[in-house]
């Protein structure tokens, strides 16, 4: 097992980190921007280490500082959370020449996986079931209306590279393709410096479904159940649930066997995240995400499996601590996003919090790393926590999570909690019948 972890990120998951190492006995380095010298992570890490200005290129996601940080302290591991290098090979390899361990999957993994045309390819080889959609990058507006006239509009184009949104147009007629295909091609060559985009079929309805795995390196890999994240705005997630209400046992079972053994062929390591998008009782491969998470704990609260603590073992060469048989299902649980931003024009709100009273009681979690009298920074991500509930069944969840809502008071900035107040008053909420676009029709239609 490790000595030291420095946890190379900030917020409520590098909190969450910390506390899975303390319960191993593991010492704790945070590091930190000079906006976060006062962040509650940097205040309960054993050590701390300041690593730049606010600027996240100048300081998450600086490698030489990172790894100077890591020699400072002597720390042998690194746990990247999410976000930030979470999904960065090279970061991964670098550690690995310095005899730093990366808690995470391998660095070819990380690569494959993070060019979303060779993780279609793999997904595909593997036996996964994939979008219909072009072979490879398309070239030319000729060419990608080959594909998507043998398909049938509307068609998506989507950046090989990075994701949230970013390089991924709907073409709903031939017209609109040749736009599409250049606008998307702009995002992504300004987002991510690869302007690469390919053809997928558009699904008019689906959710957006993604199976947890999680493998050891040495051909042992499970899954842990799906968790459904369908509620959505402009390609982020605002609420998850798992289960999800729209499968039965028995697609629970055949989509999660054929991730886990997926897995074990490509014999990947630590946590990841198959997602799909579920239409008419078909799964179909959108991505897969090679770290944490946001929505882990909705995860752990239904199998009682602390994620993040499996990665540690598992990073230090441990074997899987559990077979798929160990794994069982209780219950429901959902995750709110709790952003410091207007519920309803999302815009951004930095400041400082002058009240913060988190909701408590029988099957109710926050994860957060603010407190009463933080400020806020405007330079990063605005999650401020994350609000899980579990109940026995979906409709005792949903009651909890109303009660939670009613109790959790935060004052001197906006947040997202009025929105979700409205949302679990609506039918089809409470019914489990939504989609992927269900959100922004219902954030377009209320006023």
């Amino acid at each position: 097992m490790f000595d030291k972890v420095l946890i190379a990120n900030r917020g409520e998951i590098a909190l969450r980190i910390q506390r899975a190492c303390k319960e191993l006995g593991i010492a704790t380095v945070a590091v930190h921007s000079t906006a976060d010298a006062d962040a509650m992570h940097v205040r309960l890490a054993d050590e701390s280490v300041c690593i730049g200005p606010p600027s996240a290129a100048e300081s998450y996601l600086n490698i030489p500082r990172l790894l100077a940080a890591c020699e400072i302290t002597g720390a042998d591991a690194v746990h990247p959370g999410y976000g930030f290098l979470s999904e960065n090979a090279r970061f991964a390899e670098i550690l690995e020449e310095h005899q730093i361990t990366f808690i995470g999957p391998t660095s070819e993994h990380i690569r494959v996986m993070g060019d979303k045309i060779e993780a279609k390819e793999t997904a595909k080889r593997l036996g996964i079931p994939v979008v219909p959609g072009s072979d490879g990058a398309v070239s030319t507006e000729a060419e990608a209306m080959k594909v998507a006239k043998s398909m049938g509009f509307p068609v998506l184009i989507k950046a090989s590279a990075g994701g949230g949104g970013r390089g991924m147009k709907v073409a709903h007629t031939a017209a609109d393709l040749g736009l599409a295909l250049s606008t998307a091609r702009a995002e992504a060559k300004a987002a991510f410096g690869n302007d690469a985009v390919y053809v997928e079929k558009y699904l008019g309805k689906p959710r957006h479904i993604e199976v947890q795995v999680f493998g050891d390196g040495q051909g042992n890999a499970i899954h842990l159940g799906e968790r459904d994240c369908s509620l959505q705005r402009r390609h982020q997630k605002v609420l998850e649930e798992a289960p999800s209400p729209a499968l039965n046992a028995a697609a629970r079972a055949k989509i999660g066997e054929t991730v886990a053994d997926a897995m074990r062929k490509l014999k990947y390591r630590g946590a990841g995240t198959v997602e799909f998008l579920y239409e008419d009782g078909e799964f179909y491969f959108i991505e897969m995400n090679t770290r944490l998470q946001v929505e882990h704990p909705v995860t752990e609260a239904i199998t009682g499996i602390d994620l993040v603590l499996e990665q540690i073992r598992v990073a230090s060469g441990a074997k899987l601590s559990l077979t798929q048989q160990d794994v069982t299902f209780s219950g429901h649980a959902i995750e709110c996003r709790i952003n410091a931003e207007n519920p309803r024009t999302f815009r951004p709100s930095p400041g400082q919090i002058t009240y913060w009273h988190p909701p408590g009681g029988l099957g109710v979690r926050v994860d957060s790393g603010v407190y009463q009298g933080y400020r806020i920074p405007p330079y990063y991500d605005s999650l401020i926590g994350k609000l899980i509930v579990h109940g026995k069944t979906r409709n005792e969840c949903l009651m909890r999570l109303k009660r939670a809502l009613s109790e959790f008071v935060i004052d001197g900035i906006e947040t997202t909690i009025p929105l979700f107040n409205d949302l679990i008053q609506q039918p089809d909420i409470a019914n489990g019948m939504y989609d992927i676009h269900w959100l922004e029709k219902y954030l377009a239609q209320t006023p």
